[in-house]
């Protein structure tokens, strides 16, 4: 006969985005001793992943992250994280992204997308029910726009 530890679980609180009985980290146990710690940084780098490869997704994050984002590319270090803001319980996930659409992209296409895609990545992943995947569009990207920007003056 198999020993049988009842197990009890908390509620999400109403209202509540994630169900906190642990630390802020996601905690797993196998049958070997041990635990994993999954720190926040790595869901949110696995929801910038899984975001940034929509089709119609120019860029995450506002104009202000966006401007930070143009000068670590030029130094070669990427923010894989930016845009991205994670919740992380014990079992659970609540993400905010912030992200730039491609034009003519429907817009709440891609974020249907993108809320799909991250809620998939963040389970299949590491792991994490996600309970909910909030997506702000901040801008729409009209391809040739950084061109204008560029262009020579035609006055001296």
């Amino acid at each position: 006969m198999a020993d049988e530890t009842p197990t009890t679980t908390t509620p999400a609180v109403p209202g509540a985005r994630v169900d906190r009985t642990a630390p802020k980290a996601a905690e797993t146990t196998s049958g070997t001793a041990g635990t994993t710690v999954i720190a926040d940084g790595v869901v949110a780098k696995v929801a910038g992943i899984a975001a940034r490869e929509i089709p119609g997704v120019h860029a995450l994050g506002g104009g202000g992250a966006r401007a930070l984002g143009a000068l670590r590319n030029a130094i070669n270090a990427t923010d894989l994280g930016q845009g991205v803001k994670v919740e992380v319980g014990e079992t659970q996930a609540a993400v905010d992204l912030t992200i730039v659409v491609e034009y003519p992209t429907p817009v709440h296409q891609v974020a249907a997308q993108v809320r799909d895609a991250v809620a998939g990545a963040i389970t299949r992943l590491v792991g994490l029910d996600v309970v909910e995947v909030n997506v702000t569009v901040d801008d729409v990207h009209i391809p040739g726009d950084e061109d204008e920007e560029h262009e020579e003056s035609r006055v001296s």
